[in-house]
């Protein structure tokens, strides 16, 4: 890891070049994004919602749960944030990362409403929509792309 500690900022909207070394913090936009630890500069978005990630500020320092594995970025760098340290957690098989792959999509559809049918050797296939309550995947979406054109 190059980037042993994040320092952060708390800010309404995250500016189009990132510092590195810096943990931006938007409570607006329920998002957290900085450039990748690992020194490669990709921007890595950690969205806070049920599903994803949650951020916990004792006053000092933020902390992100669970960790962030950069599994669509060439460098697949794995690390915690835990109290402004980053934490290498080490890289995981392709097995791994496809497992949790399966479980974040199940873990979304419970939340926001669809169950799936998993089998071993097939697709999974949504088997009902449950209605509109106003805190939806599309909602929090739409604000993260509003969020980066501002």
């Amino acid at each position: 890891m190059r980037h042993l500690r994040l320092e952060h900022r708390f800010v309404r909207n995250v500016p189009r070049e990132l510092e590195p070394g810096i943990l931006y913090v938007s409570i607006d936009y329920a998002t957290a994004v900085h450039s990748c630890c690992c020194g490669c500069g990709d921007r890595v978005i950690t969205p806070f919602t049920p599903t994803d990630w949650r951020m916990t500020f004792d006053g000092e320092s933020i902390s992100l749960h669970p960790s962030v594995g950069n599994w669509n970025q060439k460098c697949q760098s794995h690390y915690v944030i835990q109290r402004g340290r980053v934490l290498e957690a080490g890289s995981w098989s392709q097995t791994q990362i496809d497992a949790e792959r399966l479980r974040d999509k199940k873990a979304k559809a419970a939340y926001y409403g669809k169950q799936h049918v998993a089998h071993s050797h097939s697709a999974e296939q949504p088997i009902k929509d449950r209605p509109d309550t106003g805190w939806t995947l599309h909602s929090i979406w739409s604000r993260l792309r509003s969020w980066f054109s501002s």
